[in-house]
């Protein structure tokens, strides 16, 4: 019998990923953020969650992907850290998805640089692969790849 993960899904410039689902807190719509001066290019903003102040990180700008379309508003997947929950900003949220263990593949050696420590590596389903990344690594301001 196979093991199995479970993952949250979401999708980014048309690429699909995954994050542990024992880390997602919540996911909500696209709430205003007020940006924070001098930080980091992917810390969008911060947002007011329920009386719990919570930096939003756009996951397109920590991956190097392209800008989210003028109008394109993003989904807020909260995670939870060691401490604190995150805000990733996604352009829209999937599923739930059982994923097979014995689909994933490492990412390779030859993948180097800010993607060699953000994504783990990937699941093959039908057609498509799923990334699965590191969330420590993705909110981690030590990780800086932007």
């Amino acid at each position: 019998m196979s093991d199995y993960r479970q993952l949250c899904t979401f999708s980014l410039d048309g690429l699909h990923f995954g994050i542990e689902i024992s880390r997602v807190q919540e996911v909500i719509r696209h709430q205003a953020m007020t940006p924070v001066p001098l930080a980091s290019p992917a810390v969008r903003g911060l947002i007011n969650l329920r009386g719990q102040i919570v930096a939003a990180i756009d996951l397109r700008r920590r991956l190097r992907l392209r800008e989210r379309p003028e109008g394109q508003l993003a989904m807020h997947v909260v995670v939870h850290t060691g401490y604190e929950a995150v805000s990733l900003l996604v352009d829209e949220v999937g599923e739930v998805a059982d994923v097979e263990e014995a689909s994933f593949e490492p990412s390779p050696d030859t993948l180097t640089g800010a993607a060699r420590g953000l994504i783990l590596g990937a699941y093959k389903l039908d057609g498509r692969l799923l990334l699965l990344l590191d969330t420590e690594r993705v909110v981690s301001p030590g990780e800086e790849g932007t």
